[in-house]
């Protein structure tokens, strides 16, 4: 009657009264789903473990919630450490597989305490900002894997990068308790502090097996070459300290120095250097009229008058870098991030990511005994190889010291390249910056090997009129085994080409280019068919080269790829009675140039002869229809600061059926134009950048009483 009298008070029912099975049914059914709901928000808010999530901001999980896990005393502890561990014999890649996307995966293991027996922890700072920056870098990228069963690579949440605050012997036991350890194989420590006084051994002391370890302060003695990743010393300015990139150039100070803990000896040097050369040396060193703490770690002081450090870096064209307790240095991250040239001077010390990273384009290594010939080394470097530097080194900073998850991610792609060698990055994805000027060419200043011989040389012919020789050089030059393809610049606007059918018969492309104007200058244009970097440039009247003489000469070349080798060799003489330079082309023990009627260059210096030729000099040449082998041999020598290489004893190249009014070089006012070029590029370039050489190159057992089947290059010609 109650339900009926409160239904009436409302009005009639317009639902039917549910049955109690039903009712106790739903009741039941939204129960679950209201648990799922608070089980839900609760996870939400519930500490994670690392093993299920990617989360490893110290604001979310301190150490401090990890686990407790005691080490007995009685703990195994790893062995010392495989120095003949190589990937092939300490490093299980089946574990790794076949993916589609040839990627690593890493797992990181749980978080966890470690104590002894009587709670003391094996470590004096717990879990380093450092090392959970590179932990949560590591847990956001694609390398990571919450899955141990599909893991190739497993780091632990232990701390070990600064070996000061560690309990050697107890991280060894607590490393050896990990669950997947089986003697260190596939795992991967992170350390940047080696060592500890008074030896401070150059990697890692605690007892590791066959464990990987990226070290920072690596030598020679102690680096397994191709198993090990030699790593930076992290510097914490570079988060805390913003130093705007400086354009590439000259600064104040020629060479500083700001390390703070110089060995005596060597703080003596550069002050006997500093007494040499006056301001062009900033030697700096720490405030003594500063109180202690992390304001007076960011002073450096000279006299009295104190710097910001490291904005003082920017203020240098180089910086030294020397060697301390350890080898490795975070000032060396310092340089880098300033755009300042680091100088190195740490014998065997095993730079940072050295297995990719070309150092040869981003710093200058002397040895330590050489301390006193800095000054000079560093003078004979070419300005603009030293703008260069500036860029380099900076952009290797932002690129992989800036931050640990750069360190971190570096590592691991570098492991991930000898995993997956075939989907390895290439040289110049590690080297070259992302905005990559003309086309992707690369400067043969900064080649890491040898050039490969198997993409050969371009043969790029210059010819006018001369039909007859052109089709004879073509010949000859068809015979030489590394020619690749063979591009005709067809310098004449009066007259086509003769037709496809008459050209000769060769076993490589033969492209033909026309050109707009007749200008000397065109035989450097960086033609797009040019798709080698070796170039061989040749006049269309050089039919006297032998095959093995050019084969010969591409051989040199690949030893040097960043010389001009070449065939007819000249010189420039300083006129005392004149005042001015002079070009002699008569037989001298001495050498300055060698003419591109008959040279191999890399490809790289078209485009700077085309682009980046200083001055007018690129039109002067195109208005006196002369010198423009003179013009690149300044260029070249310019750049790299570098004598030419003539090879083999040929002097001769007069072309014997041509007569005067085929050749540009047969004109009597030509000679005088030349001294005349030497002089007007002398004064543009401000600078004579051409070296003298008194010795050539010739293939060895040429001039031996041999049978000429063991000779490899049996007929190299005669004078």
């Amino acid at each position: 009657m109650y339900a009926s009298g409160k239904y009436s008070s409302r009005g009639p029912a317009l639902i039917p009264r549910m049955k109690t099975k039903h009712r106790i049914y739903y009741i039941t059914l939204f129960s679950v789903v209201l648990l799922g709901l608070i089980a839900t928000g609760m996870f939400q808010f519930w500490p994670h473990s690392i093993e299920s999530t990617a989360d490893w901001t110290l604001d979310k999980r301190s150490v401090h919630d990890a686990p407790l896990i005691h080490l007995p005393v009685s703990s195994p502890i790893p062995e010392r450490g495989d120095l003949s561990c190589r990937m092939h014999t300490c490093f299980d890649v089946y574990r790794c597989g076949y993916n589609p996307k040839n990627r690593i995966k890493v797992y990181i293991y749980p978080l966890q305490r470690f104590v002894d027996e009587l709670g003391v922890p094996i470590s004096s700072i717990g879990l380093s900002r450092e090392y959970n920056d590179l932990l949560s870098a590591i847990s956001d990228s694609d390398f990571y894997t919450d899955d141990v069963t599909r893991a190739c690579l497993f780091i632990p949440s232990i701390d070990v990068l600064n070996q000061n605050s560690l309990r050697i012997r107890e991280t060894a036991q607590a490393l050896a308790m990990l669950p997947r350890w089986d003697k260190g194989m596939n795992h991967l420590l992170f350390n940047m502090l080696p060592g500890g006084p008074p030896d401070y051994n150059t990697a890692l002391d605690v007892p590791r097996d066959r464990a990987l370890l990226a070290g920072g302060g690596f030598s020679t003695w102690t680096y397994r070459q191709g198993y090990d990743v030699s790593i930076p010393v992290y510097s914490p300015l570079s988060a805390d300290v913003e130093l705007p990139e400086r354009q590439p150039g000259p600064r104040r100070y020629f060479i500083l120095s700001s390390q703070t803990a110089i060995h005596r000896e060597y703080r003596a040097e550069l002050e006997r250097l500093k007494e040499e050369n006056g301001e062009a040396l900033l030697l700096l060193d720490k405030c003594s009229n500063l109180s202690q703490g992390a304001a007076s770690a960011r002073k450096r002081c000279y006299k009295g008058q104190v710097f910001d450090y490291p904005q003082i870096l920017q203020d240098s064209s180089f910086c030294v870098v020397l060697r301390g307790a350890r080898l490795g240095q975070a000032a060396l991250s310092d340089v880098l991030q300033a755009g300042c040239v680091p100088v190195i001077l740490a014998d065997s010390y095993i730079l940072p990511f050295s297995e990719v990273l070309d150092w040869k384009r981003a710093s200058v290594v002397i040895p330590e005994e050489k301390l006193s010939e800095m000054y000079t080394i560093l003078k004979s470097i070419p300005h603009r190889q030293v703008e260069e530097m500036q860029r380099q080194a900076r952009w290797f900073w932002e690129a992989y010291f800036s931050s640990m998850k750069a360190i971190g991610l570096t590592t691991l792609q570098i492991i991930n390249d000898r995993i997956y060698p075939y989907a390895a990055h290439t040289y110049e994805q590690w080297n070259n910056p992302p905005v990559v000027k003309w086309s992707s060419v690369n400067s043969p200043l900064f080649l890491p090997l040898i050039p490969p011989r198997a993409p050969g040389f371009t043969a790029v012919v210059l010819t006018y009129d001369r039909v007859e020789s052109l089709f004879r050089v073509i010949t000859e030059i068809s015979k030489v085994p590394s020619l690749a393809k063979l591009l005709v610049v067809w310098n004449n606007q009066n007259k086509s080409p003769p037709e496809e059918t008459l050209w000769p018969k060769i076993g490589v492309p033969l492209k033909v280019v026309r050109t707009k104007e007749n200008k000397l200058s065109n035989r450097f244009f960086p033609y797009d068919e040019i798709e080698t970097e070796a170039v061989l440039a040749i006049d269309d009247d050089i039919i006297m080269l032998t095959s093995d003489e050019l084969q010969f000469g591409y051989e040199v070349w690949r030893e040097f790829p960043d010389r001009l080798v070449g065939y007819p060799g000249r010189l420039h003489l300083w006129d005392h009675e004149m005042g001015k330079w002079k070009y002699e082309s008569e037989w001298t023990n001495e050498v300055s140039m060698v003419l591109t009627g008959a040279a191999f260059y890399h490809k790289y210096f078209n485009y700077l002869y085309t682009y980046k030729m200083p001055g007018d000099i690129k039109n002067w040449v195109d208005a006196h229809m002369n010198c423009e082998d003179i013009a690149m041999n300044f260029l070249v020598a310019n750049i790299t600061g570098k004598a030419p290489i003539k090879v083999t004893p040929r002097k001769k190249f007069k072309c014997p059926e041509c007569t005067a009014i085929d050749g540009l070089s047969l004109d009597q006012t030509h000679m005088v134009e030349r001294s005349e070029c030497i002089n007007k590029f002398a004064s543009v370039f401000g600078t004579m950048p051409l070296k003298v050489v008194e010795h050539r190159a010739d293939p060895v057992l040429y001039k031996d009483d041999f049978p000429e089947k063991l000779k490899s290059f049996p007929n190299i010609g005669s004078l």
